[in-house]
């Protein structure tokens, strides 16, 4: 092998922890592998390109691991784990990968209730066998019950980020034959939908019948053939929904193109990704369509992460990043110091942090990078940091990063304490949803968005593809309420900033226009922004 990912090496640590723990080894040599596998993780150097002296000097690395960190970089496996799953039901290996239950719990249930696969646990579950025994109860019954039922309805359903690139392959395998004129993508992926469940194309071809095949990832790809004369009608009841034809009363008509159809319908031209059935016609009296967000509106770029925290960047090297893009400022937003997990900064490291910044600001201008912070929203609903060192930033990201297993009410007092906070300027991934593993806390999004008016607070709708955050149906509404999106990468690595695109692709489902998006703001316009915000704080 030879060039394994630090990510792969972490994971398979991780792993290995796990089915040592499962298997009842003692706690000091499981944990000896959590946090080497935390270490490797966060490793700023490839370790495949490390030799083992220099391995073994690695914070939480012990010379003991080295040989399998080795085996891992030789090879991509490590024959312990091989061992280990060998010794398992398969069905006890898939549980270690379900929420709210570790290692420990697993074993219990394989060893004294000799549950050995996850349909048997959720059927524990639904008969309500966990809620006496010791280390579980009623609460974890439940999470254990959602998480497996949540995988379950997920089931063949992928990011847009993940079948992107596979998805313009294919178009171009099909664009590439002989008999074929033109072609395109359809459906969820010309929608840009942030869930994928097939990949539709439409194709010009006199000779060629349709045909449905299964990707090796487990994807369905759907090709369908039209004449020419079909293509445009073909391709445009293929890309919107049911519900948005019918919410357009659409009739099939000859036309030139799409904008062609919109009109003969009596209505303005709705971009693929809005096709959705909600509520665009509303939203078309309110907003102009030649008015929302593209890739080219971005100015810059907050919510980032650097080395000082959890990042794998310099701040200069993703400042770099973003000059290449075209962009006028940066935005960075480490982590704050509760977040000790991701090394989270002391007001000290804090000071140490400006005075970097300070001097890039003076090499770099024109450019800007802003002094933000990602501040953990604690349990309590307050921010990380005192008034007087939170005054300092520029701009604060609010978000909730723990103890997150919460009911609407917590949530709701949590979020609506950080946003009457002052200094709050970004509200940070308001749900804080893993889209396909992780549903996020239950919120009332009305009553967010009107806080956010009533409080100056922007909602980030977070770019990151595992994340899209908020969600884009909501983004109506806190237009009409006056609020400002932002539409952050939350990047951990330079190339992170590139998640901006997916972004924008939710962002234009939603009908962001540029006037509502504060990072198509211009670099002065950001200046007066945040200090007015703070002139506003008495």
């Amino acid at each position: 092998m030879g060039t394994i990912s630090n990510k792969e090496i972490s994971k398979n640590l991780k792993l290995l922890g796990k089915l040592l723990e499962l298997h009842g080894a003692n706690s000091f040599k499981t944990k000896s592998y959590y946090n080497g596998a935390f270490q490797i993780g966060k490793f700023p150097q490839p370790l495949h390109a490390l030799p083992d002296e220099e391995i073994s000097q690695i914070r939480g690395i012990g010379k003991s691991m080295v040989p399998k960190i080795r085996e891992l970089i030789d090879t991509g496996e490590l024959s312990n784990i091989q061992e280990l799953v060998k010794e398992t039901p398969p069905g006890v290996v898939e549980m270690l990968s379900i929420k709210g239950i570790g290692p420990a719990k697993i074993r219990l249930l394989w060893q004294e209730m000799e549950i050995e696969t996850v349909g048997e646990l959720l059927y524990a579950c639904v008969e309500n066998r966990l809620k006496d025994i010791k280390g579980f109860g009623l609460k974890t019954q439940e999470a254990i019950r959602k998480d497996i039922e949540y995988k379950i309805s997920n089931s063949g359903l992928f990011h847009y980020a993940s079948v992107e690139s596979l998805a313009l392959d294919v178009l171009d395998q099909i664009n590439s034959k002989a008999n074929v004129t033109r072609a395109a993508l359809t459906g969820e992926m010309r929608r840009k939908c942030q869930i994928i469940s097939k990949i539709q194309i439409i194709a010009c071809s006199e000779s060629q019948t349709s045909e449905t095949f299964q990707h090796e990832i487990g994807i369905p790809i759907e090709v369908q053939y039209c004449s020419e004369e079909e293509f445009v009608s073909s391709l445009f009841e293929t890309t919107s929904t049911t519900a948005h034809l019918d919410l357009i009363q659409y009739d099939k008509v000859q036309a030139s193109d799409e904008k062609d159809i919109y009109k003969k319908l009596g209505h303005p031209y709705f971009i693929p990704e809005m096709r959705e059935g909600r509520d665009e016609l509303e939203w078309s009296k309110r907003f102009k369509l030649d008015d929302i967000i593209q890739n080219k509106d971005l100015k810059g770029a907050l919510h980032n992460h650097s080395v000082w925290s959890d990042g794998q960047n310099t701040i200069l090297e993703m400042a770099q990043y973003c000059m290449k893009q075209g962009w006028e400022y940066f935005g960075i937003s480490d982590h704050s110091k509760t977040a000790i997990y991701a090394n989270g900064l002391t007001e000290d490291r804090l000071k140490q942090q400006w005075l970097e910044i300070d001097q890039l600001n003076e090499t770099l201008k024109p450019f800007k990078i802003f002094k933000g912070i990602e501040s953990d929203i604690l349990y309590d609903g307050s921010l990380d940091y005192e008034e007087e060192v939170l005054a300092q930033f520029d701009f604060v990201v609010a978000s909730i990063h723990a103890q997150l297993k919460m009911d609407q009410a917590k949530a709701m007092e949590r979020l609506l304490r950080a946003i009457q906070n002052p200094y709050t300027t970004i509200l940070g991934h308001p749900t804080g949803r893993l889209l396909l593993s992780r549903e996020g806390y239950p919120i009332n999004h009305s009553e967010i968005i009107a806080a956010c008016a009533e409080h100056n607070v922007i909602i980030e709708l977070n770019a990151n593809p595992l994340r899209l955050d908020m969600d884009w149906e909501w983004i109506h509404e806190a237009m009409e309420k006056g609020v400002q999106i932002s539409i952050n990468p939350d990047a951990h690595v330079d190339h992170g900033l590139d998640h901006m695109k997916y972004g924008i692709n939710v962002a234009r489902k939603a009908g962001l226009t540029r006037a509502f998006t504060f990072n198509a703001k211009s670099v002065s316009e950001l200046e007066d922004a945040f200090l007015q915000k703070k002139a506003s704080i008495v």
